[in-house]
């Protein structure tokens, strides 16, 4: 018995291990249909550089493919994609 509590008193004390933590930028899309989509995140580790936020829309696109082989619909064509919070 006083090892089962002596175990779990370790296990309490214990440091956690850091976690690797994702960053995400939000952007908002708008359909060929005229429809909207916002807030859509994408890694941030994809985008900066030389392409600049065109990696999103792959990214974007992606997301769009998997969504639509579960739901069944077709994806929609997109018409333009920015930063939310950008005018």
């Amino acid at each position: 018995m006083a090892a089962a509590l002596f175990s779990f008193k370790i296990g309490k004390n214990m440091a956690k291990k850091p976690t690797m933590r994702t960053e995400f930028v939000l952007f908002d899309i708008v359909y060929e249909d005229g429809s909207q989509r916002s807030n859509r995140k994408v890694d941030s580790g994809l985008l900066g550089g030389l392409d600049g936020d065109e990696p999103a829309l792959t990214a974007i696109m992606d997301q769009d493919r998997a969504i639509s082989e579960k739901s069944g619909v077709p994806p929609l064509k997109i018409t333009s994609i920015k930063r939310s919070g950008k005018k």
